[in-house]
């Protein structure tokens, strides 16, 4: 159809829309495989081969917009005529085509499943741009509509895209989670009666869902209730999405394993 019409824009949502296929098939085999339980070797699960797959899936994304914008700004120097009705049958079916695609995916929650969002968006926004620019040049005879629109979406597409790949790297560098104040878990931690003072706070996300915390508590007396201060502790993050707290209490004047 891109080669019948002349047109950057079909051209380049075609190879794009295989570039897709290629990388939601990776995200739709992490996600599956993210669903097994844990192991001795993974003890924390699979689920943080989601994150690969978002991985994949966004690079893959910004390949095909590096595509999408060498073409375009080619065309935008050197407009070529374009077969108008032509586009305009072929972008109606694929905005029908990515739109219900989008309505499939889009309560997704995970890293993936957004990032596999914004994949069909930007591809029913190209298909659109596609069909406003078709319906422009049937009129009109400009031909430099198409790389214009096809450049203008790509950068709106390229923004959300690296915004949700920050947070991939952000998790698979165990950076802590946006949801969790160490400072603030700090200063209540030590509001607790019979403790002295906390240590080695250790908060990450498994896969931007599901987090992990760990703390030393140095309790302020030899006789008090370590369940209950544990509780106390774990009460304090129990609204958030942690799926392990891991707390470790040292006596008085005891000295931390780890500082040795």
């Amino acid at each position: 159809g891109g080669f019948w019409t002349n047109s950057i824009a079909i051209l380049t949502d075609a190879v794009h829309d295989l570039g897709d296929s290629i990388s939601l098939g990776l995200a739709w085999y992490f996600d599956k495989l993210s669903h097994r339980e844990r192991t001795p070797r993974h003890t924390f699960g699979y689920r943080r081969f989601r994150l690969l797959g978002g991985l994949i899936t966004g690079v893959m994304l910004l390949l095909g917009l590096g595509f999408v914008l060498y073409h375009a700004v080619g065309r935008l120097t050197d407009p070529q005529e374009v077969r108008a009705p032509g586009m305009l049958a072929l972008a109606v079916l694929g905005v029908l085509f990515n739109g219900a695609a989008v309505l499939h995916v889009k309560s997704g929650t995970s890293l993936t499943e957004k990032l596999v969002s914004w994949h069909l968006i930007e591809d029913t926004l190209g298909w659109l741009a596609v069909l406003i620019g078709a319906g422009i040049m049937m009129v009109w005879d400009v031909p430099i509509v198409d790389p214009i629109l096809s450049i203008s979406i790509s950068m709106i597409v390229l923004w959300n895209v690296g915004r949700n790949l920050k947070k991939v790297f952000s998790v698979m560098l165990q950076a802590t989670p946006d949801s969790f104040d160490a400072e603030a878990f700090e200063t209540d931690v030590l509001a607790i009666d019979g403790i002295e003072s906390v240590h080695h706070i250790h908060c990450w996300s498994i896969d931007g869902e599901s987090h992990v915390l760990s703390a030393h508590l140095v309790l302020d007396a030899a006789d008090v209730d370590v369940a209950k201060i544990k509780e106390q502790v774990r009460d304090l993050v129990d609204s958030q999405d942690f799926e392990h707290i891991t707390l470790e209490t040292e006596r008085p004047g005891e000295p931390c394993p780890q500082n040795e």
